[in-house]
């Protein structure tokens, strides 16, 4: 059975015995046009478009100037009206430079002195994604990224932290899907006490963040599926054919696919929405 999707042009429940659904208007992503995105509800105006392992991504800016990226294509509405995004025939060029992550790039700006607040993730491979793609973004708002190495103990880790109003965190779960053991304790760290309005967690739903990787960007068409009992990396090397036998051999092919990514525009949105949030979570004035 097909999980319904965001941006396929299907809408709401099939009645196999209602008419066809009617076929959405295209419109042209052009420079300025004001859409909303159906799925996280952002409103932006279309300030760039371009292509990346052959999708098209949008990217639309609020009235605060912050980007966002999407596929082009199903899942947005102009005006209340859902359509299908296409490409213009003549391109819409970008209008400022900008960073890795979509963001506006600040010329001549040193990078500020470290924050208290944090960004944890939970091991060193996502700490690394997350510095290539949204490095220069966390440099102008003084963000370190730290990684966990696991967020079996997050509770006592969170509580030696001593998050508050001037020292929040913000915390990238992998596979944050309902049911799992990640899910449970995330929901048991939000009831410790000092933790709400000072602690943000969200999560993607892969089961590690090698898999935010856009299969595309890889040059294959998904991602394979490794058996249970196998180990997850171990598996997928060995699906690719690299070397698989040692942790050695994990870090060189994780830099390997690394290499690979060079903007946002080569990671599932999934996983952009996520960071982004995090972001504007630790950077908000404090009330």
């Amino acid at each position: 059975m097909k999980v319904p999707n965001v941006h396929d042009n299907q809408w709401g429940p099939q009645d196999l015995s209602a008419p066809a659904p009617r076929t959405l208007r295209k419109v042209q992503a052009r420079s300025g046009l004001v859409l909303e995105d159906v799925q996280t509800g952002w409103v932006g105006a279309v300030v760039r478009l371009e292509k990346s392992g052959g999708m098209h991504i949008v990217e639309l800016a609020d009235r605060r100037e912050k980007i966002r990226a999407f596929p082009l294509g199903f899942g947005f509405l102009l005006e209340g009206e859902p359509v299908e995004l296409v490409a213009p025939t003549v391109a819409v060029a970008p209008s400022r430079q900008r960073t890795a992550s979509g963001s506006v790039k600040v010329a001549d700006v040193r990078a500020k002195v470290a924050k208290a607040s944090r960004i944890w993730v939970e091991g060193k491979h996502d700490a690394e994604l997350v510095e290539k793609v949204w490095g220069d973004d966390l440099r102008v708002e003084g963000i370190v990224v730290e990684p966990l190495r696991g967020i079996d103990d997050l509770n006592a880790a969170v509580a030696a932290f001593a998050p508050g109003p001037h020292r929040r965190l913000g915390i990238l779960v992998d596979h944050l899907v309902p049911g799992s053991k990640e899910s449970r304790i995330v929901a048991n760290l939000m009831q410790a006490p000092g933790v709400r309005g000072h602690v943000l967690v969200v999560g993607h739903p892969y089961v590690d963040v090698w898999q935010a990787i856009r299969p595309a960007v890889l040059g294959i068409p998904a991602w394979p599926v490794i058996p249970r009992g196998v180990e997850w990396k171990k598996g997928i090397l060995q699906a690719f054919g690299w070397p698989h036998s040692t942790a050695e051999d994990v870090g060189l092919g994780w830099q390997r696919l690394l290499s690979r990514v060079n903007s946002y525009a080569d990671l599932e949105a999934s996983l952009l929405g996520r960071v982004e949030e995090v972001i504007d979570f630790l950077t908000a004035p404090v009330s």
